[in-house]
This record gives C-alpha cells, structure tokens and sequence, in this order.
C-alpha cells in the first residue's frame, strides 16, 4: 500500500508538470515493483553528476526492481498521451549531464533504496558460467563488484576502465577504455550478449547473431537506442600478480616509437608483450604527486629538473605484466627482455609488484584520499580525444609544449591502440587510421585563488584546445562526447552519422532515451504517431 501511495504521488506529480491526461491509477497498473521515488534527496541526487557542470533536476527517479519495471515505464512514456523523457543514471560519473533529464524520470542503475525496496525485490545478481567463461550482470552493477563475483571463480574480464566504480551499462554505452584495449579491444569488443529496453518499451536480448542491429546500435551508443539491463561479458582466467613498471622520456618521439612498437606485439604470445600499455604526460613536478601518480614514492621525489626534459615537458610510459605466483621465476626474464628494446632514461625505472585485484582498483584509493580532502567533489572540466598517431606530434607540439604551459589541474593520460580491436559495426567514432591515441586531459576545477585552476580558465583552454585541432588539421575525435547543436553531433559522427540516425528512427521513434546528450530533441504526441 505505501509503495502505491508513492507511486500515485510521484504521478501526481507528473501530470502536474506536464500535463499527462492519464488516470494515475492506469499507471499503477503497469506492474512496477521498484520504487518510483521523488524524495528531494533522490531528485537532487540525480541532478548532478561527477562534472558538476550542470544541474538539471528530473520529475521523478526509478529504482527499478526488474528490467520489466524499466520497460513499463519506458512503454508509458513511448505511449501517447505522455511526454516524459527517461534517463538511466549508473554511478553517476559522467561529466556534463549526460545521465540528466527535465521533464521526465531518471533511472537509477546503480544501488538500490535499502529498505524501500526490501519487499519488492532487488534487480537479479551476477551469474558467472565458470565453465563457458562468461558472466552475466545487470545493467547497473559496477565493474568493481563483477571483479569480486568472477574472482571467486578464478577467472574476470579481459578488457577495464582505469576506475572501476563506474555501471556495466554506462561503460558499454561509451566504449570502455583502459591500457589493455590495444590487446582486447575496448570493452565493448568483449560483450556477448545483451537485453536491452528500446525508446518503444520493448525488452529484447541481442548478440552479434539475434537483433544484431540493435546489439551494435546500443555498444558506445551514448544510450541513444536503449537501455542496457544484462549484460553478457567474456572472462578469462585471472591472473594473481602484476609487475606494475614506469619508465620516463624526455623525447616525445622515442616515447610514441616505443608505446606504439609495444601495442604492436599485441598477437604474440603473452610471455612476449605487456598486458598493459598506458602513459601521460608531466608538465610540472606537481603532477608527480596527485592522484594518478602516487605510485612514486614521497621519499625518493622525482623531479623534472633531474632529468633534461625536452621543452620543459616529462612522458612516462605505464606498462604491466601479469603473471602467476606459479610462475613467478620467469617474470625478471620476461620484463627485462621486453624493456631492452625501449629507449626511456635508464635511470627512471620505477618498479612495484602487487596483487592483480589492487592493481585493477588503484584509482579508487586516490579518491579515498581525495574525499578526505574536499578534493573530489570539485568540477571536473575533462575532456578526452581520439587523436590520430600522424597527428600526434603536432598535438605534442601544440598543446603540450604550447597551450598547457607549465600548469595542468591533473593528469593527462595518453596512449595508442590499435583499430582493428574494434568494431566499426558498433556505433562508436575513432579516428580513420590504423593507430590512434586517447589524449585524456583530466583536470579539477579548483576555488583556492589560482586562476590557473579555475572551471572558467580549465573550460577556456579544452575550447582553445579544440580549436588548435581544428586550424591545425588534426581530426580528433571527442570521446565521452559532449555537443550542443545537432549540427556538432553531425560532424562528430561524419559518415557514420546517417546510420545512427537511422537506428534513431527504429529503436527511439519519439527521442524518450538519453535526452541530456543533446543528439536528439524529444518528440510531442501527435495523431500521426499514437501507438
């Protein structure tokens, strides 16, 4: 009874603010077990996201219970006396409102209410096929708990992000990128199966042989063409240790040669490559003690003026090695065989060993630390580009020994994967090239004083930044994309733009999913399409 009462209150409230003409009490019958909740701390919670660049409260926020109670309330909105937007929120890391919607209800993927859901249920746990090595997980669960559910079987994931608190459905909505794409592809290369709830309601499962439009519509799809509430994804056994190496360059050119000769080794076997090849860029010795460098020790500082770096400029290469404890005598041999053929400075090797689970889940013990601080609920102005590798070094040129100066607000990560990884049936923009970089500039807006810091200076450099791109020739790709005109979203997609259009069309008709990207504008009810 007071799940119904909620529920007739937060329908209220809807027709309320935009004028639905339904009786609420046909609403109830739609056999929505979650809770349909617009308690201000749940609204206010889905008005913002890890950028805190926009605030945009919703109507109303779902805890579904099921994907049955996601496609109910899609098929209400999709129905014709409604006008409501639906957008599923995972944990919330997205950085300009992405997740957001007005007029109309937010999902939310991840956690649940506790006890206001305890007698409707939970949405279904992870299930892990030991024996056919994938696993099955919900839309909204975290990449951190699919590791401790497949772990317990030996085996995980092939593909991660560098943050493992982030949902399955958010990541595969983008792409899902980290250091072990130049061998496994991003994530979405490495997903069998899903089920997904389209713009019309539907509840459908796609692969790469059933619904297959749908299946690679919805891969790095922004959230366009549904809502993704299983996914399938491929497992391999799991390593139990990681050598985890960086080794600095004061030379753009021999760091570039050296990261693309490594991604190159990606079909040899595993005792003759790197699991693992990222890099970023240091521009000053700040930057050595922040949060995604806290791998060099506070007692043995490394500073830019001990080496001669090339424009002011410092590149450190990121390399791992997986191995066993079984097999822990060959790994000296392997690391050392494979770090004779690079040309970094012999004097800046820094060498840690630890458990794969700790090595996976490193960033999240910064943010502990910046949480501690006030450091983490900042803005955060990111922006991240897919660089084409004949552009790379005029980007170097442009931006980091030219724009950035000497002052950086956080990482810039940078590293080269291979094309041919992924899948260009997939709804995903990457450069034309057989090498491309991610150029990750990850910075946090701070109120302390320093204009160097500021949302408004951070904000100004990623658009002078961009239109370096732009006069210089160098095709860039946004990823985790943000536009505002559909006219931007056109040039993004370029060639690929009629088909994602197309697939609009067929599994989001009326524009209801995903309306805070900014693609597409909602459609109002007319005769023509009630359905």
């Amino acid at each position: 009874m007071a799940t119904k009462l909620l529920l007739t209150f937060a329908i209220c409230r809807l027709i309320v603010t935009v004028g639905l003409t339904l009786d609420p009490n046909e609403l109830l019958r739609l056999g929505v077990d979650g809770q349909l909740s617009v308690d201000p701390s749940d609204v206010e919670t889905a008005s913002l996201d890890f950028g805190l660049l926009t605030r945009v409260e919703p109507l109303a926020v779902l805890h579904p219970a099921s994907a049955q109670d996601i496609a109910q309330l899609v098929k209400a909105a999709y129905g014709s006396n409604y006008r409501f937007t639906v957008s599923a929120r995972g944990h919330g890391h997205s950085i300009n409102g992405q997740a957001q919607t007005t007029n109309g209800v937010v999902i939310q993927m991840s956690g649940s209410k506790g006890s206001g859901l305890a007698s409707a249920g939970k949405p279904p746990q992870t299930r892990v096929w030991s024996r056919e090595r994938y696993v099955d997980v919900w839309g909204g669960e975290l990449w951190i708990d699919v590791l401790r559910s497949t772990l317990e079987y030996g085996l995980a994931p092939k593909s991660w992000t560098d943050y493992l608190y982030l949902s399955v459905g958010g990541t595969l909505s983008n792409a899902g990128i980290s250091g072990q794409a130049f061998n496994h592809g991003p994530q979405i290369s490495n997903v069998y199966e899903l089920d997904v709830v389209t713009g019309k309601g539907e509840l459908l499962t796609c692969s790469d042989e059933q619904n297959s439009e749908l299946f690679h519509a919805v891969l790095g799809g922004l959230g366009q063409f549904g809502i993704i509430t299983r996914a399938r994804i491929f497992l391999e056994p799991a390593p139990q240790r990681v050598r985890w190496i960086r080794v600095l360059y004061s030379n753009f050119s021999a760091f570039t040669r050296d990261q693309e000769y490594l991604i190159s080794l990606h079909a040899q076997p595993a005792s003759q490559k790197f699991d693992y090849v990222e890099g970023f860029v240091i521009v000053d010795e700040g930057l050595i003690n922040n949060w995604r460098s806290s791998f060099f020790s506070p007692r043995n500082p490394v500073k830019i003026s001990s080496v001669e770096a090339n424009g002011g400029v410092l590149y450190c290469l990121e390399i791992t090695k997986n191995y066993h404890e079984s097999t822990a005598d060959t790994i000296d041999q392997e690391v050392d065989s494979l770090l004779k053929k690079l040309n970094f400075i012999s004097t800046s090797v820094f060498t840690t060993d630890l458990r794969y689970v700790d090595f996976l889940d490193r960033v999240h013990k910064a943010e502990l630390k910046l949480r501690s601080k006030g450091l983490w609920e900042v803005p955060h102005p990111w922006l991240n580009l897919f660089v084409p590798k004949s552009k790379i070094a005029d980007f170097d040129k442009g931006v980091f020994k030219g724009i950035l100066g000497n002052k950086t607000s956080g990482p810039i990560l940078i590293y080269p994967m291979n094309q041919n990884k992924w899948d260009h049936r997939s709804s995903v923009v990457t450069p034309d090239e057989d090498v491309f970089y991610l150029v990750a500039l990850l910075r946090s807006a701070l109120d302390n004083g320093e204009e160097t810091q500021s949302l408004e200076y951070l904000t100004n450099q990623n658009r002078q930044i961009l239109r370096f791109c732009d006069d210089a020739g160098i095709n860039v790709k946004q990823y985790l994309p943000h536009y505002t005109t559909q006219e931007e979203w056109m040039d993004h997609f370029g060639n690929k733009w009629d088909r994602f259009h197309q697939r609009k069309m067929e599994f989001d008709p009326r524009h209801i999913l995903a309306s805070g990207q900014q693609i597409f504008t909602p459609t109002l009810p007319s005769s023509s399409n009630m359905a």
